[in-house]
């Protein structure tokens, strides 16, 4: 593993510990050339077979992490979403993604993966990557989306309460 800081191919291991999805593994390294010595972290993760997207308009392209990354930190600016559940939602959709076993995927699937964990994460950020998306054209598109987002805010809220109160009453 070369040193990020001076390029030297020596560096030892001095910690390793599997990530909290246990998708990967973290290890901490520190550079052994003596007037370096500094210290980084690598990642070490299962390459799967290469996942094709496939576009609205039928173009396929590989499918990008960086890319995913991208559109999420986007929609999750200014919110209290860190970059740690970024990550996360990133490993769960590519957990996902390789349980599913396919070549290919459509963006509406991923799209559709992504929304999945945004609605319970953040709001906002839900609301940010749905408008991109699902194209919002007008604030009508906005308006039902935050309808149908507060129903199911309110009937888990109150599913939530009907479950408080049967374990009061047994």
């Amino acid at each position: 593993m070369l040193c990020p800081f001076c390029n030297s191919e020596n560096s030892r291991v001095l910690e390793s510990r599997t990530t909290e999805e246990s998708s990967s593994i973290r290890r901490r390294r520190e550079c052994e050339n003596i007037s370096c010595n500094k210290r980084f972290t690598t990642y070490e993760r299962v390459e799967v077979m290469p996942v094709l997207v496939v576009k609205r308009s039928g173009e396929r392209e590989p499918y990008s992490r960086e890319k995913l990354r991208s559109g999420l930190v986007r929609a999750c600016e200014k919110t209290v979403v860190t970059a740690q559940q970024v990550d996360t939602i990133i490993e769960n959709i590519e957990n996902e993604l390789v349980k599913q076993a396919r070549r290919e995927v459509g963006s509406t699937v991923l799209g559709e993966l992504v929304l999945t964990e945004l609605k319970d994460l953040d709001q906002v950020a839900y609301v940010r990557f749905a408008s991109v998306y699902r194209q919002f054209r007008s604030i009508e598109d906005f308006i039902k989306e935050l309808q149908e987002l507060q129903s199911e805010s309110s009937f888990k809220l109150k599913a939530e309460d009907l479950l408080l109160v049967d374990k009061v009453q047994s």
